[in-house]
């Protein structure tokens, strides 16, 4: 892919503006040598302001998300994408949460431009397990877990079932629940189903992936391992 093209897609700039960097010699290789707009150069090759290029297309992410922060690109408030460069809500193929997380709750959230690989791991067939820490406004009453693992229970407006999931009290108004599915705001709607209110919400577990020590607000590529670590979790 030409040089223009290929930085322009990453967001650094409309065409025209990446000319124009091309022009003032901003855009250079690794030894400081200036590139120009219809070079055919490797991504590791090419330096912008001597920083290295983003990630290249097909990258897939995870972000420790913060309360107050809504999957959106357009929403009023504070969203996930003013956690990156803003260049990264310019690329193309456009940068996609994977699936969403509400304002409200925290933890692992995926990111990625790759639609194939966002279409497998949302579509119900891998049944990728997400798991939740939910801190509730009253004490359990004990019959949770067998509600939530029956199949049979049923949300508001909803006309099929939930799938099995699995409850674990961790304390009196403390529960992880495990899910296979991601219908709206599902965990918040089934503590509701069973009388509760969850005061909390916080995923720790995408498939075999966790967080690990990312801090709250920051973000990293997954490597490739991590990525069949997601599928075989």
């Amino acid at each position: 892919m030409k040089l223009l093209k290929l930085v322009a897609n990453l967001g650094y700039g409309s065409r025209k503006e990446v000319t124009a960097m091309v022009r003032d010699g901003r855009i250079t290789d690794p030894e400081g040598d200036i590139l120009y707009t219809d070079d055919d150069v490797p991504h590791e090759r090419i330096r912008v302001d001597g920083e290295p290029l983003d990630p290249a297309p097909g990258l897939i992410l995870m972000l420790h998300k913060p309360a107050g922060y809504t999957c959106s690109l357009k929403d009023p408030g504070q969203i996930v994408y003013d956690l990156f460069p803003p260049r990264f809500r310019r690329r193309s193929p456009t940068l996609a949460t994977v699936g969403r997380l509400d304002r409200d709750t925290t933890g692992l959230l995926l990111m990625t431009d790759d639609g194939a690989l966002l279409h497998r791991i949302v579509h119900p067939k891998s049944a990728i397990a997400k798991v939740y820490e939910a801190t509730l406004a009253r004490d359990l009453r004990g019959d949770e877990a067998k509600i939530f693992a029956g199949g049979k229970l049923m949300l508001e407006s909803e006309r099929t079932p939930l799938a099995p999931a699995t409850l674990e009290a961790v304390g009196p108004r403390q529960a992880r629940l495990t899910l296979t599915e991601g219908r709206y705001h599902q965990a918040r709607r089934m503590f509701a189903a069973v009388g509760n209110h969850v005061e909390k919400l916080h995923r720790s577990r995408v498939g075999g992936l966790t967080l690990g020590d990312l801090p709250e607000g920051r973000w990293r590529l997954l490597e490739a391992e991590e990525l069949q670590k997601l599928f075989a979790g």
